[in-house]
């Protein structure tokens, strides 16, 4: 009908099963690993360039914003397949360097389905919850 063959449908239905997979695992490893007061920040410190040889640091930078890319894609393939979009959309979002993600971040995790899910997944890692700011909370609750 519209051009799908049999073999493009079965290569998008492993793509969806990987990124369903992935983001199982990725996804809950990611959301236990940032502070609890990840989201009342403003702007988060720079941390020390690690690894101290210039060349491999950005190399890591490079790996860690395209691992970000690909979860951003991925999320927003799940928006209309099997799979966790926003919360796949949030963590690509915390991995990318971006001008402005911090105030898309905030916005995310201030829906209340998204706030739940997130702090759902914490409390069962035996995490505290995300702490949000005043305005964060009345769009919440």
């Amino acid at each position: 009908m519209f051009g799908i063959t049999a073999n493009l449908f079965g290569w998008i239905a492993v793509i969806t099963l990987a990124t369903l997979v992935v983001s199982g695992i990725a996804l809950p490893w990611l959301l236990t690993r940032l502070p609890e007061d990840y989201f009342l920040e403003i702007d988060r410190p720079v941390r020390p360039t690690w690894p101290q040889q210039r060349g491999l640091y950005w190399v890591c930078r490079l790996l860690k914003n395209l691992l970000g890319v690909v979860l951003l894609l991925a999320g927003i393939v799940m928006l209309v397949t099997p799979g966790q979009g926003i919360l796949t959309i949030l963590a690509g979002l915390w991995l990318i360097d971006l001008p402005g993600k911090r105030r898309c971040e905030r916005r995310l995790i201030g829906r209340p389905k998204v706030l739940a899910s997130v702090n759902w997944i914490r409390r069962r890692a035996g995490k505290p919850p995300f702490q949000v700011a005043a305005e964060q909370e009345k769009i919440a609750s």
